[in-house]
């Protein structure tokens, strides 16, 4: 898929980066990523730059047929083809031990758990565009401290769901049932089961929760504490896992070093993440 690009002319203020006026392109080794007149995100921009490093240590490698170029090309599925067996045969990650299974089966019991679940109620204070995040927040924390409180009154929780939450549960006072881990955006999956810390018992949480749809407050009402998987019933489960990781920091670490040789301007890429070349 192109990454999207935009010719508009911005707010038209003088001192706004949006004014639209040209700016001096990216560029990997002298070729520019993008014309003067396109704009684009970070990420599609980061995506260029991957793209375009694969590209040149391809026509290094005599894989690819050199350019006389001024302008990042586009790759067509043959030479995509082509750059991800280049990089199949360049990066090599280890395969996880059965040791290193093992060992991660037993420092994270808590992502083997079947069979668990909480009965939870929610107050959601959703983040979205053009909120005022910090007051946002502050009223958040105010609530929860007033839920926290020794002296909270027992229907105060459905009370504030009602008056503040913007999730439809809030007409039930917040109540959603019995949640499993698959049901919870991956952020609440995390805090309400996979952390060490995550059995606190019931009640209210003593701190926000952030997920992408915003901050949370949580009361735990029941809780089925769930059984541990056997060891041999996720074992292959872990060992992929493992392996991807792997896979990911060597594809890191050669994209690093593709960029550590080569004259980038215009583009951080050395604090990014892994990049999926597309």
């Amino acid at each position: 898929m192109k990454p999207h690009t935009s010719t508009v002319t911005g707010c038209g203020h003088a001192a706004c980066a949006c004014t639209g006026a040209p700016s001096a392109p990216a560029r990997i080794n002298g070729v520019a990523l993008h014309r003067t007149d396109e704009h684009h995100g970070a990420d599609a921009l980061r995506e260029r730059a991957y793209a375009e490093l694969l590209r040149q240590e391809a026509v290094r490698a005599g894989l690819l047929p050199a350019l006389d170029t001024a302008l990042a090309p586009e790759l067509d599925a043959a030479e995509r083809a082509v750059i991800e067996s280049m990089v199949e045969r360049a990066v090599a990650s280890p395969q996880p031990t059965p040791e290193e299974v093992r060992r991660y089966y037993e420092a994270n019991p808590q992502q083997f758990m079947q069979g668990q679940a909480v009965h939870l109620r929610h107050i959601l204070f959703a983040v979205t565009p053009g909120v005022n995040v910090h007051a946002l927040t502050v009223r958040a924390e105010q609530a929860l401290l007033e839920l926290v409180g020794k002296d909270a009154p027992a229907p105060r929780f459905a009370e504030l769901a009602a008056e503040l939450s913007n999730c439809p549960s809030g007409a039930q006072g917040g109540d959603l049932g019995w949640v499993a881990p698959e049901d919870c955006a991956p952020e609440l999956a995390n805090e309400l089961f996979q952390q060490k810390h995550a059995q606190w018992g019931l009640g209210v949480h003593p701190r926000l929760v952030h997920t992408r749809y915003g901050f949370h407050i949580i009361e735990v009402l029941e809780r089925r504490k769930g059984k541990l998987a056997s060891f041999d019933h996720v074992r292959d489960r872990i060992a992929a896992q493992l392996a991807l990781q792997s896979r990911a920091r060597a594809l890191h670490q050669y994209m690093l070093l593709l960029a550590g040789q080569a004259e980038v301007e215009g583009i951080d890429l050395g604090a990014a993440q892994t990049p999926l070349v597309q």
